[in-house]
């Protein structure tokens, strides 16, 4: 397992145990964590999983692919620090990793 730290909009922290090989959306939505709907279901079709990565972990992430750069035309108030969190693939060198969720998903 690892640990994931996810901020909602408001502030509120929720630090969970996502198992490895699980995506950091499918990690969401199995602890009920607010503001990540993830309305395909993991399948990059929707963008409402968006979320910002924190400083620092941008560069330890896998990189964004051209589908989930398109996907993300779709969501709401896009950074460059956004990610879909259904294309972050957790492994054990992700711990500690932090995702704020914007204001609100389309």
């Amino acid at each position: 397992m690892t640990k994931i730290k996810y901020i909602e909009f408001n502030g509120t922290e929720h630090l969970v145990d996502v198992p490895k090989g699980l995506s950091a959306m499918e990690g969401a939505i199995r602890y009920t964590i607010p503001g990540i709907a993830g309305d395909c279901g993991g399948a990059c079709a929707c963008a409402t999983c968006h979320v910002y990565v924190e400083d620092g972990w941008m560069e330890k992430i896998p990189p964004m692919e051209e589908l989930e750069r398109d996907m993300l035309d779709f969501a709401f108030d896009v950074k460059e620090n956004s990610r879909l969190s259904c294309q972050i693939k957790i492994d054990d060198d992700m711990e500690g990793l932090t995702l704020r969720t914007p204001a609100r998903q389309y």
